[in-house]
């Protein structure tokens, strides 16, 4: 088994190898499980302390631990030669994220949202995506692009600090709650460290027991492995539904995409030092249904001011045909490009 790149219990095979994948996989478990509460619990409190809203704490600090693992593993894939990986990677996580993750927090929690701070970093993702397709038409995705996505990324944390600080400004944090503030940091790390490794535990043993018992490696990759890739921003949302703080999980959610496409993938390409190549499946395939998620996700609700039932009955729509297209293309039933 793989765990962030090292390989552990090689010396092991059969039956000995499954029963310890099987107790690392209870143990992954139960990490993103408890994680998911102490993070969910300390985010939230540091928003009601502050008076910083959910959406804003989400869509920053909460982004940010959750993308962590992405962060680690495109730059790892880039300082290793395989940068060419990062596009589809960074797009497959954005439309898993605005499909399956905000699709079931839509049909779980539809609702108000404040809609002059969705409307600019809803714009923004919006951007951020057709920029991406634009810059890539060439089939390649040019180091100098870094620089356009980097300037939606400043403009995208200047919005939050400024919204943050006026918020704050209006709100100090009394003495009682001041003496929490290292129990909340302390817990709001742990349950970070917990999600990130028990995602990986749980995808690494996960494969590990598909492999033993038989499951395709077709079939691994797009379920094991494309669910291991959004697991942190999957267990932060399911947790978030279950304590009922939907701000905290959209905020995640959209910050987390605007780090994968204006952060991290820019990131990629100046540690690769040429441009990205970029395939014609992403440019046919990959960019437009990542495009139609985010507006379905986004324009109706900038409009309305509030997210829809239907909106996330939409989303998981698009997930289960996205994902069908792309298992049938594997398996040569059709061809996507």
């Amino acid at each position: 088994m793989e765990f962030f790149g090292f390989t552990l219990f090689g010396s092991l095979s059969g039956g000995a190898l499954l029963a310890v994948a099987a107790v690392i996989f209870v143990v992954g478990l139960v990490l993103t499980i408890k994680g998911g509460d102490w993070f969910v619990d300390s985010a939230s409190w540091f928003a009601e302390a502050t008076g910083i809203p959910k959406f804003v704490v989400g869509a920053t600090v909460v982004s940010f631990a959750t993308t962590l693992p992405e962060l680690l593993v495109s730059v790892r894939a880039a300082m290793n030669g395989s940068a060419q990986l990062a596009i589809g990677n960074a797009i497959g996580s954005v439309t898993a994220n605005t499909t399956l993750i905000m699709g079931v927090s839509l049909v779980a929690m539809a609702g108000l949202v404040n809609r002059k701070s969705f409307s600019l970093k809803g714009g923004l993702l919006l951007a951020a995506i057709i920029g991406l397709t634009l810059l890539s038409l060439g089939n390649s995705l040019p180091t100098w692009s870094a620089y356009v996505l980097w300037a939606i990324f400043l403009i995208f944390m200047v919005s939050n600090l400024i919204e943050g600080k006026k918020a704050a400004a209006s709100d100090e944090i009394d003495s009682y709650e001041k003496k929490e503030i290292p129990s909340k940091i302390f817990f709001f790390i742990i349950g970070t460290a917990s999600i990130v490794f028990g995602a990986e535990f749980l995808v690494s043993s996960g494969k590990t027991i598909a492999s033993g018992i038989g499951i395709s490696e077709t079939i691994i990759g797009f379920t094991v492995i494309a669910l291991g890739t959004s697991l942190p921003e999957l267990v932060t949302t399911l947790t978030a539904i279950r304590k009922k703080e939907a701000s905290l999980s959209v905020g995640n959610i959209i910050g987390a995409n605007i780090i994968d496409t204006t952060l991290i993938l820019p990131l990629c390409a100046v540690i690769n030092g040429t441009a990205l190549p970029v395939e014609k499946i992403n440019l046919i395939f990959d960019f437009p249904v990542c495009i139609l998620a985010c507006a379905v996700a986004i324009v109706p609700t900038i409009i309305m001011g509030k997210f829809k039932k239907w909106q996330g009955f939409a989303l998981l729509a698009i997930y289960a045909s996205y994902m069908a297209l792309l298992v049938l293309n594997e398996t040569g039933v059709v061809a996507l490009s």
